[in-house]
């Protein structure tokens, strides 16, 4: 079995999915290429065909395969396209990463600053207040993918003082380590999508030359506790020509 190295600690599902995802993210598996069954699967990883179809359930549900009635699982085309905030949070608790295929982030940066009227306004805080911000750039083989920023009360600094450095953190996403630390953990979730033309604060952000006539996608997440206060506000700005796909159940 080609299976990854005995120290990876994830669940067995997540191991098979993760050990699949590499494969496509590489050019190993080019759309088209069919995997195992799933009972070869489960004689080959030693696990039960329930997790070996968990592992696939996982990577049709990430639009990396596609289930092809009398064939088989099939590695899917991958498009040009834009994650949420919320889709990275998922992606985090599943796969304990953000990234999507493909994707490397770069560029971690963060500080204490004061919060713009906007942020403020999210986070139900004063504008001028404290508050933590945390930037990086995500990106594929096709170039950037996007910027993205979180806007995290300043109170969580005491607590978890790494929020506030400027490197990627270790352990998952700043919300992790929030509910790690302190129990509070999203209960809630306010999603919005809008467009614009990239102005030269986000031309500068996404690495476009000044002046450029560019349409974007802006991302914006609250994430909310329990009692309704905000844990941390996304925004992600993506870069031109990228799109947004869904897929959703039709219940009859």
């Amino acid at each position: 079995m080609s299976g990854p190295p005995r120290a990876d600690n994830r669940p067995p599902y997540a191991r098979i999915a993760g050990h699949y995802r590499d494969r496509i993210s590489s050019g190993d598996l080019a759309p088209g290429d069919l995997l195992p069954s799933i009972k070869t699967l489960a004689t080959e990883w030693n696990v039960s065909t329930a997790t070996a179809d968990r592992a696939m359930r996982l990577l049709r549900e990430e639009k990396l395969v596609q289930g092809i009635p009398g064939v088989g699982t099939e590695v899917m085309a991958r498009p040009i396209s834009l994650s949420s905030g919320s889709e990275r949070h998922d992606r985090s608790s599943k796969t304990q990463s953000s990234w999507g295929v493909g994707e490397k982030s770069s560029g971690h940066t963060a500080g204490i600053v004061e919060a713009p009227e906007d942020v403020a306004h999210a986070l139900g805080i004063s504008p001028g207040d404290d508050v933590i911000r945390r930037s990086r750039v995500y990106r594929d083989d096709h170039g950037i993918v996007s910027h993205s920023t979180s806007w995290i009360p300043a109170e969580f600094a005491r607590v978890l003082p790494e929020l506030a450095r400027s490197a990627r953190l270790k352990g998952g996403l700043s919300l992790d380590l929030i509910a790690r630390a302190t129990g509070r953990q999203v209960a809630k979730r306010i999603d919005e999508e809008s467009a614009r033309i990239a102005t030269a604060d986000d031309l500068r952000l996404l690495e476009l030359e000044a002046g450029t006539t560019a349409a974007i996608l802006v991302l914006t997440a609250r994430f909310m506790d329990a009692d309704g206060e905000v844990l941390e506000y996304g925004v992600d700005l993506g870069a031109p020509g990228r799109t947004r796909r869904t897929t959703s159940e039709v219940l009859r």
